[in-house]
């Protein structure tokens, strides 16, 4: 990275779990680069989503590189996921057409619930594994699935963690869409919903994204959300960290009683 800069930059890594990330300064001037970053970041930056694109270069290898403006920021709190700029730059990303115009042309196709359960089960069948919430929890996304209403795909960032979402003394952003997918919106809503808002505030939060409070919603928001469970305790069984599988497998267990 410094050959490619230039040897008047000093260059540190910025964390993260690539390891793709870096920070780069020269004087005063100050700048985030990382290696084959969102191939929409310049939408996103369009957009004020994420903080402004400075440049993007293709290496003779075939990796792109970008740079970023560098905001002096901070992560959100968890409680301040609570509040209604959260609410209100997520509906301005599920509502941006620009953003699913360019992932559809990138030919990304939307991950419909029978896709993701049925990629889920493969993966336990594979792992063999028989971990018995795991196990509920497939079998309860698997009745439940044909209840789902039909609804507009959009795209979701599916990592709304606190981390992500970063404030400057001007803009709130949302960085880190390595992850990003073409999905129903209550992928993204049911895990910042159920892991960071007070339910008695739901529907105020849910005013505040632009959309009522009803039972279909409510349907797909439990649904997503018993799916979120099941995938986080899959993935960290996979890297047996088990001991971290308990969150998940008790916000799993409140649901299905809330369904008794």
């Amino acid at each position: 990275m410094k050959h490619f800069l230039g040897e008047e930059w000093d260059i540190w890594p910025a964390g993260g779990a690539t390891g793709e990330a870096y920070i780069a300064q020269q004087g005063d001037q100050k700048i985030f680069i990382k290696r084959n970053s969102s191939p929409f970041l310049a939408v996103l930056s369009a957009e004020g989503i994420v903080p402004k694109l400075l440049w993007t270069k293709r290496l003779e290898n075939g990796d792109v590189i970008t740079a970023q403006r560098w905001v002096n920021g901070r992560e959100l709190k968890s409680p301040e996921m609570c509040e209604k700029r959260v609410a209100r730059l997520l509906s301005k990303i599920h509502r941006s057409e620009e953003l699913i115009d360019m992932f559809k042309r990138l030919g990304n196709r939307p991950l419909t619930p029978k896709c993701l359960l049925e990629n889920m089960k493969e993966r336990i069948k594979h792992l063999q594994i028989q971990d018995p919430y795991m196990l509920q929890g497939i079998q309860w996304l698997g009745k439940k699935i044909d209840g789902l209403e039909d609804c507009k795909h959009v795209v979701c960032h599916a990592d709304l963690n606190h981390n992500n979402w970063m404030m400057s003394e001007e803009n709130l952003y949302l960085i880190d869409w390595d992850g990003a997918i073409i999905a129903d919106p209550a992928l993204d809503i049911a895990p910042l919903l159920y892991l960071y808002i007070p339910q008695g505030e739901w529907e105020a939060w849910l005013g505040e994204y632009g959309v009522d409070n009803n039972d279909g919603l409510m349907y797909r928001l439990r649904w997503y959300m018993v799916a979120q469970c099941v995938e986080s305790m899959l993935w960290r069984w996979q890297r047996q960290e088990y001991h971290e599988m308990t969150m998940w497998s008790d916000i799993l267990s409140q649901i299905l009683q809330q369904e008794n």
